[in-house]
């Protein structure tokens, strides 16, 4: 009998939002348009760059890297979501819902160090410009957008792993819009205390040491811009980082309010809301953030699409 109760859950149900009775055909079509929009944004920036040559410079290069990122994590989570939202929720397989934490958990970790390797392009072309392109070659990006993909999917398997051999007793039913390591906690009937400090222990450093990284190349970019002489050389020179400091501050935001902030009289509600904006909202305005006061995405769109543009002016 106990091995049958260790192996009966072989799917899990995710309520996504509850039931949201008449609004839930509005959500949808809310979240597939936001959802769509995002996947349109990215792709777009991903076909600039590698249609202009104007853009094909090393902050582009990482940008599109970073758009990829977007478009992997709203693929993986919004679709489950949206059948969720409509259906009053939705049945996901164990394996299905293991990959899903697992591709989850990895682009979190690729963005953090893509963001980081965003940062330090933004260091050299600012503090060292004599020598960027030379130091910044094809060779060299190529490497550094590598490692956060890599170092991403694979240092991820040490708090996947242990999560995908808990024992699942209880009752089946997730209270999330996808699958996350704290309500599969709830749900597992092994003991969970090693692996919680091993994910803890475990996402510190990975959060922390890109964060840090990021703080120290933007002290010493701000430090090189106030020695700038003239002004116009000052909103040249910061104009070419904001787009980058306010993405850095999205991602991060939502980040430590899910993960830092302790969730003591956080309700499960908030919670939600808070990783709709990680998983939703956040893919959906890096693009826009990067474009709307970007000359040269701009021109890039009316070099590759015409000049006859109605949205971009």
């Amino acid at each position: 009998m106990s091995v049958m109760n260790q192996t009966r859950v072989t799917e899990f149900f995710l309520l996504g939002f509850g039931n949201l009775h008449s609004f839930s055909v509005i959500f949808f079509i809310l979240f597939l348009l936001m959802y769509i929009f995002t996947v349109f944004g990215n792709l777009l920036i991903i076909i600039l760059v590698f249609t202009n040559v104007q853009l094909q410079t090393p902050m582009y290069y990482f940008l599109c890297h970073l758009s990829f990122s977007d478009l992997v994590v709203s693929t993986n989570i919004v679709p489950n979501m949206l059948g969720a939202v409509l259906l009053g929720g939705k049945m996901i397989t164990y394996t299905g819902c293991i990959f899903q934490l697992y591709v989850f958990c990895s682009t979190t970790i690729t963005e953090c160090l893509l963001l980081s390797m965003m940062s330090y392009d933004r260091y050299l072309a600012i503090c060292n410009p004599l020598r960027y392109f030379s130091i910044m070659d094809l060779k060299f990006r190529i490497g550094l957008s590598l490692w956060p993909w890599l170092l991403g999917f694979t240092l991820n398997l040490i708090a996947v792993l242990p999560v995908s051999n808990y024992n699942f007793c209880r009752d089946n039913i997730i209270d999330h819009f996808y699958c996350e390591v704290s309500p599969l906690q709830k749900l597992s009937c092994s003991d969970t205390t090693l692996v919680d400090m091993e994910v803890f222990l475990f996402s510190l450093p990975i959060f922390l040491i890109p964060c840090g990284f990021i703080i120290v190349t933007y002290v010493r970019i701000f430090l090189t811009i106030i020695k700038i002489p003239s002004t116009s050389g000052k909103q040249k020179a910061f104009s070419t980082c904001s787009s980058h400091l306010i993405v850095v501050g999205t991602f991060y935001g939502t980040l430590i309010a899910k993960y830092m902030i302790p969730s003591v009289g956080q309700t499960l509600l908030t919670n939600k809301m808070i990783s709709l904006l990680h998983t939703l909202l956040t893919p959906l305005v890096n693009p826009i953030i990067y474009s709307l006061r970007n000359q040269d995405i701009k021109t890039g769109f009316r070099k590759t699409f015409g000049q006859k543009t109605f949205f971009i002016h």
